[in-house]
């Protein structure tokens, strides 16, 4: 049985010393890039190896062109998918500990983008991991190189000149995975323009967790994001973020509820900002 959304701590942990299941730590911290790392070093799922946001899952930044956390090329991110010993054998899990809010989702969305579908985010990560008291490591620990051959499906990725008509046409949804104060426009600390593509709906990541961080029941989940896209079709929605990593949540969470997949604007928010001639909404 493959895991292709979600995985309890309990599952995973019937699995730690199976060589076709390949764990990826993935925790980090927006304001400490370094954090995460040291997180991992000190404590860890016992064979996860550690994928840094930054260093592992993003492309370089050009300045007023890209988003925050452009994606990376698809040659760069297979040699990091390789070097942690990933191909298409492998069941991945990945885990942070926001809720796989950050680069938990990123990861699992990056595989299925390159078309491993064999891959799951940690329900209730670190966090879920620990409250059950089970076995953890320290240090830094590697996998066995294994050859990852991508398989891009670049119909999940929607570009800003898609977006801007996706978001003028009746037969698409557009949800922004900020908090809703970010999405109106208050309280906007990161990018230099406050605000929201205009068209989009508000739906906050956060939506979709338990105060635990766990997920919510798939039932109320998709109750949630049936009333958010009106009878679109999953893949007629697309989700973006400030920089295209959280808005991963989203589509994982419509996918968990059996909604379908949607698409993802991966320059996002801060993308679009780079563009003075682009609408902005508050």
């Amino acid at each position: 049985m493959a895991f292709t959304t979600t995985i309890s701590a309990s599952e995973l942990a019937e699995h730690l010393s199976d060589p076709d299941w390949g764990i990826v730590d993935c925790r980090f911290m927006l304001a400490k890039p370094a954090q995460g790392r040291k997180d991992y070093d000190t404590a860890h799922i016992p064979g996860a190896v550690y994928a840094h946001l930054d260093d592992d899952l993003t492309g370089p930044i050009i300045k007023g062109i890209t988003g925050r956390h452009p994606l990376p090329s698809i040659l760069n991110v297979s040699r990091v998918f390789s070097r942690f010993g990933i191909d298409s054998s492998v069941q991945v899990v990945a885990y942070d500990d926001v809720g796989g809010a950050l680069a938990a989702g990123r990861v699992w969305w990056l595989l299925r983008w390159l078309g491993q579908t064999s891959v799951a985010v940690l329900d209730g990560g670190w966090q879920e991991w620990l409250k059950k008291g089970l076995p953890v490591s320290s240090g830094v620990e590697t996998r066995k190189p294994r050859k990852f051959v991508p398989q891009p499906r670049n119909e999940l990725i929607v570009s800003s000149v898609e977006i801007d008509a996706i978001r003028q046409d009746p037969g698409y949804k557009v949800l922004d995975a900020r908090s809703a104060d970010r999405f109106r426009g208050e309280n906007e600390t990161i990018d230099p323009v406050a605000g929201h593509i205009p068209g989009a709906i508000s739906a906050p990541y956060a939506g979709n967790l338990n105060p635990d961080s766990t997920f919510l029941s798939d039932k109320i989940l998709a109750d949630r994001y049936r009333k958010l896209v009106s009878g679109v079709s999953g893949d007629h929605v697309v989700c973006y973020c400030g920089s295209g990593v959280t808005a991963t949540h989203d589509i994982l969470a419509m996918m968990k509820a059996g909604l379908g997949e949607a698409r993802l604007y991966a320059g996002s928010y801060s993308e679009w900002i780079t563009d003075p001639k682009r609408p902005v909404e508050k």
